[in-house]
């Protein structure tokens, strides 16, 4: 039996321009942040007979590979010629759909735990590459490499996107002081809804191969503000970053009138009122998660007023071991 996990993400600044649709022509920039809150798989060989099981929020129970509805599972096993009786068990930390990267997550954890099964050695940047292809070429989702690479490698981590597709990784230089302080500075809020952000990003995608400049412009706009994020963070401007992600989030809404919506609004407006300096609701929008950065003095207000509002908030820390083997036996 393994189990494997990978952490889930909340993404700081360049988020959108990890799609092939836009790096191919300009290059893509992210800044994000593993949490501690997880995907875990299991995996398991049974004896009793030659089935194969895969147990998420369906069930199923077929005899061969090609038979397999999951369409993650079932490219995953074939891109690594497991063809025989497997049991394959998921649970999260969080539900899915709430934008912070779970299907990128859950891809990670698998071919962390699959590979495992088979006893290869795997380094983390072939890891990420290949959950990668699998949803983005295999699967046809509109994705982009930003959560997987996240989930691989964990930490704060920079992604620099070449044209041809090339990811260099890079720790954000911050220190441990500068960590811990935005770690308290900020807040995570689930806010009840839960949406599908194939139909947002698969629109992204439609509208910068269309050069719809107003998403292009927001994009390239998003892209330099990642860059920014990178500078204030590293020198320590905790205060200007909550600024930046003000300006991030209402520049992001620019690209679809499905990112936010009227309770995201008020909610966010609420927040700022109460003294959050910004903002943006985490990964493609429409829901999920709202995460607001708070100067110090202001959490207590914060997290009253958006309590209040019916939203739960979900304590959180960084991770920075990436996707890993917890039990093998």
């Amino acid at each position: 039996m393994i189990v494997a996990r990978a952490p889930l993400r909340i993404s700081l600044g360049g988020g959108g321009t990890d799609l092939p649709s836009y790096y191919c022509q300009y290059g893509g920039f992210i800044l994000s942040a593993c949490i501690n809150k997880y995907v875990y798989i299991y995996v398991n060989r049974p004896a009793a007979d030659d089935l194969i099981r895969i147990k998420y929020s369906r069930y199923e129970q077929t005899e061969s590979v090609d038979e397999i509805q999951h369409d993650l599972v079932r490219p995953a096993l074939k891109l690594l010629n497991l063809r025989d009786t497997i049991e394959i068990v998921s649970m999260a930390d969080v539900p899915d759909g709430t934008g912070l990267g779970s299907s990128g997550s859950y891809l990670v954890a698998l071919l962390t735990a699959l590979h495992e099964l088979k006893r290869e050695k795997i380094p983390t940047q072939a890891l990420a590459e290949q959950a990668v292809h699998i949803e983005m070429d295999l699967a046809g989702h509109p994705v982009g490499k930003h959560d997987h690479y996240l989930a691989a490698f964990g930490g704060i981590t920079c992604l620099d996107i070449q044209r041809d597709g090339k990811v260099t990784v890079n720790p954000l230089n911050i220190s441990i002081a500068t960590v811990e302080e935005l770690r308290s500075r900020l807040l995570l809020f689930f806010t009840g809804i839960t949406r599908r952000s194939h139909d947002i990003l698969q629109n992204q995608k439609q509208d910068t191969q269309n050069q719809d400049s107003t998403v292009i412009d927001s994009l390239h706009k998003t892209k330099q503000l990642g860059f920014r994020v990178q500078e204030v963070l590293e020198r320590g401007d905790l205060d200007r970053f909550g600024l930046l992600l003000d300006e991030h989030w209402h520049n992001k809404k620019r690209r679809s009138n499905k990112i936010s919506g009227s309770r995201i609004d008020r909610w966010y407006d609420l927040a700022r009122q109460s003294g959050a300096l910004g903002g943006k609701v985490i990964g493609a929008g429409g829901g999920g998660f709202l995460m607001v950065y708070c100067p110090n003095g202001t959490k207590a207000a914060v997290r009253q007023t958006l309590v209040g509002e019916g939203l739960r908030e979900v304590p959180f820390d960084f991770d920075y071991e990436g996707a890993k083997v917890l039990v093998n036996f």
